[in-house]
């Protein structure tokens, strides 16, 4: 341990399993204070696996940490600011939020129930929001603040289903256009794509939607072993905590990937000219001239 975030409060949402509860067992053991987030749902309906939280705020004590739970779903804007206050009320402020709720999707265009489409953007996109909402404005008053949003390969259209992937896109994008909003402001605003080992990736009907968009040529063959058997999601840590230190300020409005030992940085979307013409000299495009320079596969 380094103790680089020693003095830093921290919000992880969805950190009562998964990706969540490694990042904010990371964040604690090098010095955060954590409130764990969860919407405490299991089998039986919302608040029946408090467990969870807990053994997570336990698991952190047992190692020197600092933690506290916070039993909730970020879907609710109030109970998002409750969450942002507990942190504040707790630790004195908010430095670092990180945003890991999620659910898994539930079909494409043809079959996902409307119900399950509201779910995911609300979940995903509107969780993100919601805490964003609460913590940006306390961070731009002591001018210091980290925002870390997760993201998915998802949102490049490849691994099936419309929701999650549109619902990922989204925060992504909102990741951008904050970190644009608040330039300058000792905010930071990054995103990452993981690749582990979580209970949306694991099971059968996972398993077979890989093999299936492997089938249709949308993923390679070494893609879909590795989405198949995806590594454990402590090993992308390292890489939340560092966006979360002081020594990122310089990083702001990334998309990073990270799985088990590997790190990448998705490059900016660039636009390229496929052809001009002039309306006033030379008319409007015709079809045959537009077809001449369309992509081709």
């Amino acid at each position: 341990m380094s103790h680089r975030l020693d003095g830093k409060s921290a919000v992880v949402t969805g950190s009562s399993r998964g990706i969540g509860r490694a990042i904010a067992l990371a964040l604690a053991l090098e010095g955060a204070k954590v409130v764990v987030n969860g919407s405490g749902t299991g089998p039986q309906g919302p608040g029946t696996d408090l467990k969870s939280l807990d053994d997570v705020v336990n698991e952190i004590e047992s190692k020197g940490g600092t933690a506290i739970a916070s039993c909730g779903s970020v879907t609710d804007f109030a109970y998002a600011g409750r969450l942002v206050k507990t942190c504040v009320d707790c630790y004195g402020r908010i430095d670092i939020l990180v945003n890991c709720a999620g659910v898994a999707d539930a079909g494409t265009i043809l079959d996902v129930p409307l119900e399950a489409w509201h779910r995911a953007i609300d979940v995903h996109l509107n969780g993100t929001f919601n805490c964003c909402r609460h913590a940006v404005p306390l961070m731009a008053q002591q001018k210091s603040g980290r925002v870390i949003n997760t993201g998915s390969h998802a949102f490049l259209g490849q691994f099936g289903g419309n929701a999650y992937p549109a619902a990922k896109g989204g925060i992504i994008s909102l990741t951008k256009a904050m970190a644009v909003d608040l330039k300058g402001s000792g905010i930071t605003f990054n995103a990452f794509c993981p690749g582990a080992k979580t209970r949306l990736s694991t099971g059968a009907d996972y398993q077979d939607r890989i093999r299936t968009l492997h089938a249709k040529g949308a993923l390679t063959k070494e893609s879909m072993e590795i989405a198949l058997n995806p590594p454990d999601a402590a090993l992308l840590a390292p890489l939340v905590v560092y966006l979360a230190s002081d020594e990122s300020a310089h990083i702001d409005g990334q998309v990073f990937s990270v799985s088990g030992g590997y790190i990448g940085l998705f490059p900016e979307p660039a636009e390229v000219m496929l052809g001009y013409k002039d309306p006033e000299t030379q008319g409007l495009w015709t079809l045959d001239e537009i077809a001449k320079f369309m992509p081709v596969k």
